[in-house]
């Protein structure tokens, strides 16, 4: 976990101050991505709300574009929460027959996506784009010219809210891409797997960011023993979380209340371990915020994950 604060010679306009670092008039909350381990938002967001925190709105990609769809649809988290501890594989990752046939590398994915997609028209709004109470936007990428897509209140909105979500999280090679109206579309990801620029871009004084993206370091052993899913997952997650990283590194946007619960060695689709996610996002958050409390906004103690509080000029 990390608290940046970039200081500005202006004086700070008023609004939140949450772990120190204070986040303006119009704060927005940006969700990563990261399979199941992405479920920690939940608790995060439990946490954020204890603290009165209401974002002036969300940016998500891939599960975040998920979780953000329905906390901008007014949702209540502990609904959700409860959902989610009741999440089972065969809801959301059953498996494509053609894809373990002798010719199974001709299939388009590995799961089949109509659970996926039932599942999003459960959890997400019926009315669409129109229910949500804070604005909202998701990524994804079109395949053929790899530019990155944006959709919500401010971009597109000319395809159904479920459909936007299928894609920003149709990770590429488990989940089909999408068809939608430009091209064919896959995980958000892709490109930001944690979209920070884009909250400062749609006027965020101050951002929240949670990220559930897989780990720098590996067990390589094991990755290698879990098959070529295992590695084409692994190389994915090299590629995005080193996208991730810089973006962090060269982060001079607005002030920056960043969490990286602890997560390491948990997989994308990891379904027994969801209620160690949900709680996971909810006691990051409050150690975050409690860390800002005790500390002001200089360089703090060590964190339980081992990771130091530091702020960035």
């Amino acid at each position: 976990m990390f608290r940046f604060w970039r200081r500005d010679s202006e004086k700070d306009e008023e609004g939140p101050v949450l772990g120190g670092i204070p986040l303006g008039p119009r704060p927005w909350l940006v969700l990563g991505g990261g399979g199941l381990k992405g479920l920690t938002h939940l608790g995060a967001w439990k946490a954020l709300q204890a603290h009165g925190f209401e974002p002036s709105g969300i940016v998500g990609t891939s599960v975040g574009a998920l979780v953000g769809a329905a906390l901008a649809a007014g949702r209540d988290v502990d609904e959700l929460m409860a959902r989610a501890r009741e999440l089972t594989r065969s809801d959301i990752a059953r498996v494509q027959r053609r894809a373990l046939w002798v010719s199974g590398f001709r299939a388009e994915a590995l799961f089949q996506e109509e659970p996926f997609r039932e599942y999003l028209g459960e959890v997400l709004p019926e009315d669409g784009w129109e229910a949500l109470e804070i604005r909202f936007q998701a990524n994804a990428v079109e395949l053929a010219s790899a530019r990155t897509e944006w959709f919500g209140i401010g971009a597109r909105t000319d395809v159904p809210l479920k459909e936007a979500i299928y894609a920003s999280a149709a990770l590429p090679v488990f989940y089909p891409a999408a068809a939608l109206p430009g091209g064919l579309y896959v995980d958000g990801g892709v490109e930001f797997a944690l979209p920070l620029e884009r909250a400062a871009e749609l006027g965020a004084t101050g951002i929240v960011a949670i990220d559930p993206g897989a780990a720098e370091q590996a067990d390589a052993r094991e990755v290698v023993l879990g098959g070529m899913l295992a590695m084409h997952q692994r190389v994915y997650s090299i590629m995005s979380g080193r996208l991730r990283r810089e973006a962090l590194r060269n982060w001079n946007g607005p002030p920056l209340l960043y969490l990286r619960p602890r997560l390491d060695g948990y997989g994308t689709f990891d379904f027994d371990n969801i209620r160690y996610f949900l709680e996971e996002g909810e006691r990051g958050m409050n150690e975050l915020l409690d860390h800002g409390a005790a500390d002001g906004t200089a360089g703090g103690p060590q964190s339980s994950t081992g990771s130091r509080v530091t702020a960035v000029p």
